[in-house]
């Protein structure tokens, strides 16, 4: 259960391609492990989620941030801790994650 229900924006995938395709200056954080991104991915920062609060310093604080995993739990969680233990101020959680990218966005992104 989240920590903090209902603070953290929840971008759709359709949401957040509308938003790449007009060419927003989104930051898109990818909190999944390598060996995740090499089945699938969608551009974004890989920074596997225990290693965050050591890389704090590759995230922009002037960009709306955008955080994704597979399926949306650890990304939120991740939000969580950007916003509410980090201080940045611009962060969302993609609804779904990649599961939900391949359904509502692009059926070629392989699901796992």
């Amino acid at each position: 259960m989240s920590a903090h229900p209902g603070l953290i924006p929840q971008i759709t995938p359709q949401e957040l391609k509308a938003r790449l395709d007009r060419g927003d200056d989104l930051f898109l954080l990818d909190v999944r492990e390598p060996h995740e991104r090499e089945i699938c991915n969608i551009g974004g920062e890989l920074i596997p989620k225990d290693t965050v609060a050591s890389n704090l310093t590759r995230l922009p604080q002037d960009k709306e941030i955008v955080v994704y995993c597979r399926s949306g739990g650890r990304s939120q969680r991740i939000a969580e801790e950007l916003k509410f233990r980090h201080g940045f101020q611009n962060v969302a959680n993609l609804a779904g994650g990649m599961l939900r990218w391949s359904d509502d966005v692009d059926p070629s992104v392989q699901k796992y």
